[in-house]
């Protein structure tokens, strides 16, 4: 048994890992919990130092306002401000400060940006927020003591994002709990086939992308067509005619983005025995046309 579902996970996280690997990239994104963090960090080192007030924003990767805390005694526009740090950071993936130096330097036209790029703010205090070497976000940080201090506290809150507690406030990174079923309830669920991680046949579980069920067969099945999921078939006892690909005749929608039919013209038969493994894209449709009885396999359903 773990030996089986060993497995099966290892070909769950292949699979979604490297699905859509070729079309749409593995994006990672700032989580509201992880801006939240990084502004109670940000706040916890204020009052350490006794900063005089400030507020403190907190955006994604493309400037969008995550989150935002006004501390007692700032003054009215360093909310405004601080969102402008934050995103003219995460937007050029560069600390603030680079541009106020820039400008002081001399290269004043630089300041023209700001009529092109809402909140262009090249002003000391906002530091882009890293995961993995990606830039998710920036914080920005208005209306302290200083300028030198808006910088002091932003780098503060950007290096609460790697530090242990802040894990899983990246999306992609979130742990999950460990599953564990025993082995009369496995049994149980064979006798009858039955989902044993998930929610239902036309649903994911809202912590998971996938699904596990523990199938039997005694008789064929129909033909079967899932829009998103792509399932992973591993046989345990008997055999079966597995038939891919090809024109599903009569299709009708069950439920939805899932589809059956009677039969299908076409396609790639196989003959499924104990110790097989399937894969089957979404969209792909699959029948069990014939059935050794009793025929019992794992099906992990990835989205």
């Amino acid at each position: 048994m773990k030996q089986i579902l060993s497995t099966i996970s290892m070909v769950t996280l292949l699979l979604a890992s490297t699905s859509y690997a070729g079309s749409v990239s593995d994006k990672q994104g700032l989580t509201l919990d992880g801006a939240k963090k990084v502004i109670a960090a940000t706040v916890a080192e204020a009052k350490r130092v006794n900063a005089p007030g400030g507020s403190i924003a907190v955006v994604d990767d493309g400037g969008n306002l995550l989150a935002l805390e006004r501390l007692d005694g700032s003054f009215a526009a360093s909310a405004n401000i601080s969102i402008g740090k934050a995103r003219t950071s995460a937007l050029f993936k560069k600390p603030t400060k680079v541009f106020e130096d820039v400008i002081k330097g001399g290269r004043t036209s630089m300041v023209t940006l700001g009529g092109d790029l809402q909140n262009f703010t090249p002003l000391q205090g906002g530091i882009p927020l890293e995961w993995e070497g990606k830039v998710v976000g920036a914080i920005g940080v208005s209306g302290a003591a200083s300028a030198q201090q808006d910088e002091e506290l932003a780098i503060v809150g950007a290096k609460a994002l790697d530090s242990m507690e802040m894990a899983g406030m990246v999306n992609g990174h979130s742990p999950l709990p460990v599953t564990y079923i025993e082995n009369q309830k496995v049994a149980a669920s064979f006798a009858k086939g039955a989902v044993l991680v998930g929610e239902d046949e036309n649903m994911m579980h809202a912590s998971h992308n996938y699904m596990v069920h523990a199938s039997h067969r005694d008789k064929p099945g129909v033909v079967e067509i899932h829009e998103f999921d792509t399932d992973i078939v591993y046989v345990l006892k008997g055999s079966a005619q597995l038939i891919t690909g090809g024109t599903p005749v009569g299709t009708k929608t069950i439920a939805p983005h899932e589809f059956r039919a009677p039969t299908v013209t076409g396609g790639e038969t196989r003959t499924l025995v104990p110790g097989d493994v399937v894969i089957i894209p979404n969209g792909v449709p699959h029948w069990f046309k014939e059935v050794e009885a009793p025929f019992d396999y794992y099906v992990v359903k990835v989205r």
